[in-house]
């Protein structure tokens, strides 16, 4: 049986030119970039171009380049910054959206526990911020907007442009959590308007446990991880070369082919939306054409998700129900809730997130299997027996 990989919002498959270029860091470049002999020099002229090479992609600095260990520390350590910066001025008010990642949403309940205000916005029905609200809740005291650019469980968009124009406009630092985004839509930091952004290299087929803070010049980082002078006294610790590199190298990959892939995901998208628009009270989670080009969320009333990813995976589908970080839990997802979406039909919810490594058979194969699985799943559930009798389901 042909397994059929459709999680590549949770991670993604190492490309052959990102793992080329770490085979040469880890082989024959394996000197310390800290180290002054000829081997340690030449791999800090590869850090040094593996920096300008990530900086290039999103029109950044290379001064402006940190490298972190992944996405959730550079949420952390760019949440923390902006507000200690801001609190030092007297600015303890934090806005943020009902469903960001964790990485930003349990930075800001440390954050609140610490006496800061936090303020979390309305993402509605179809899962994007208004701009209108953000600018309503800006005040004078507030430190630090920080808005995903896309989220990672239904794909959608948000108005990052506009939202960075507000916040320069009111002077206030804006950051967004760019993990989902990143070698899938442009992403460009001086035309949005972005202080300060996060990146994960194995969400473009880059390596995991490596990644990128985007600093803004001017913006003082707070330390978050001590101990010697690495990334110019701001993240200690001995770099992570051949992620790096391999990072530096996907990246380019990504930003480079972006327009044609996404041509081609979204077109596997929108075929998977259309075959199974069919299914009886089935929702499409979010808005319709502001998405990822290969996110798709669905929830079906009257089965549990779990079942469905169990079926579909001895299908040989390997797919979600929405975030990899809270696979364990039996909650329904807090994405979904916060877009109003009832608990009853949030258990049902089956995240398929594409790649340009995905084909149209396979396509094909994943809406059939979907057909079964949820006509399978409904003939033995009870609740969906309540659901054909009109019964009120809680």
């Amino acid at each position: 049986m042909k397994t059929i990989y459709v999680d590549n919002a949770a991670t993604t498959r190492l490309s052959d030119s990102a793992l080329d270029a770490m085979k040469d860091m880890m082989q024959d470049v394996y000197g310390n970039p800290s180290s002054l002999h000829h081997i340690g020099q030449i791999a800090k002229e590869r850090l040094e171009d593996a920096r300008a090479r990530v900086a290039k992609c999103i029109n950044a600095n290379p001064n402006e380049i940190y490298f972190t260990s992944g996405g959730s520390e550079a949420d952390n350590q760019a949440i923390v910054t902006a507000a200690y910066n801001g609190a030092k001025k007297g600015k303890k008010h934090i806005i943020s959206s009902k469903f960001e990642h964790h990485a930003v949403l349990h930075t800001l309940d440390k954050l609140e526990k610490e006496g800061f205000e936090i303020q979390l916005l309305d993402v509605y029905e179809n899962g994007i911020v208004r701009v209108e609200d953000v600018a309503n809740a800006i005040r004078e005291d507030t430190a630090l907007v920080t808005i995903m650019t896309a989220n990672n469980e239904v794909g959608t968009v948000q108005p990052i442009k506009e939202i960075g124009a507000l916040c320069k406009e009111r002077k206030v630092i804006f950051h967004t959590d760019a993990v989902q985004a990143i070698g899938h839509i442009p992403v460009d930091v001086q035309d949005m308007n972005i202080d300060m952004l996060s990146v994960s290299a194995h969400k473009f087929h880059g390596p995991k446990g490596v990644g990128v803070l985007y600093c803004r010049k001017g913006i003082i980082l707070q330390n978050i991880i001590n101990g010697g002078a690495q990334e110019r006294g701001k993240r200690a610790g001995t770099e992570n070369m051949a992620s790096i590199v391999g990072m530096a190298k996907a990246m380019e990959d990504a930003v480079n082919n972006l327009e044609s892939n996404a041509q081609y995901v979204s077109r596997l998208r929108d075929r998977i939306i259309e075959g199974c628009s069919d299914i009886e009270l089935h929702r499409l989670n979010g808005d319709r054409y502001k998405r990822l080009p290969g996110t798709v969320n669905f929830c079906f009333e009257g089965i549990e998700g779990e079942g469905l990813l169990l079926l579909l995976d001895q299908d040989g589908i390997c797919a979600s129900s929405g975030s990899a970080c809270t696979s364990g839990s039996l909650d329904p997802s807090h994405v979904l809730l916060s877009m109003g979406i009832p608990v009853a039909v949030a258990h049902g919810s089956l995240r398929i997130s594409l790649s340009e490594y995905n084909t149209e058979e396979e396509v094909e194969t994943i809406i059939k299997s979907i057909h079964k699985v949820v006509s399978y799943l409904r003939s033995i559930s009870p609740v969906w027996e309540k659901i054909q009798n009109g019964e009120e389901v809680l």
